[in-house]
């Protein structure tokens, strides 16, 4: 079973789909399985992560803006993919450094996440994109 999620982002950050990822997943006749969710774009990444305090989000947000700046930003004058604004070769690392897939286990025909745990699309671009999620079920 396969579809694809498209999440709407207004610049970085963490944009939670955990809802639509249990909807979906629960409309499907499967008890038990392997979900694997898998991120389209090449300046975005995927995570499992904290969704009780926004706090989370914001500190990991401001962390890998310090982690990688702007190429506008002097630490990051050797980066010569810049044509496509400061923030393009920065989101490509950003994604170099982290998931663009999830293996979340499907168990009573729901996915098996933590308490406190969501799933993410983390956006690192600054302007509004549509990305999409391939989701497939088995």
């Amino acid at each position: 079973m396969q579809t694809e999620f498209q999440i709407e982002t207004n610049g970085q950050g963490l944009y939670e789909f955990t809802r639509d990822v249990r909807r979906w997943v629960q409309g499907q006749d499967l008890r038990a399985g392997l979900l694997t969710l898998f991120v389209r774009h090449t300046s975005c990444s995927l995570l499992v992560q904290e969704n009780a305090d926004p706090e989370v989000q914001a500190d990991l947000k401001a962390f890998f803006a310090r982690l990688v700046p702007p190429s506008t930003h002097p630490s990051m004058s050797y980066l010569r993919h810049t044509y496509e604004g400061p923030d393009d070769m920065p989101a490509h690392i950003k994604a170099a450094m982290m998931p663009v897939s999830l293996s979340i286990p499907v168990c009573d025909g729901m996915p098996v996440l933590g308490t406190w745990q969501g799933v993410y699309l983390f956006e690192h671009r600054d302007a509004p994109h549509l990305r999409k999620v391939a989701a497939h079920l088995a």
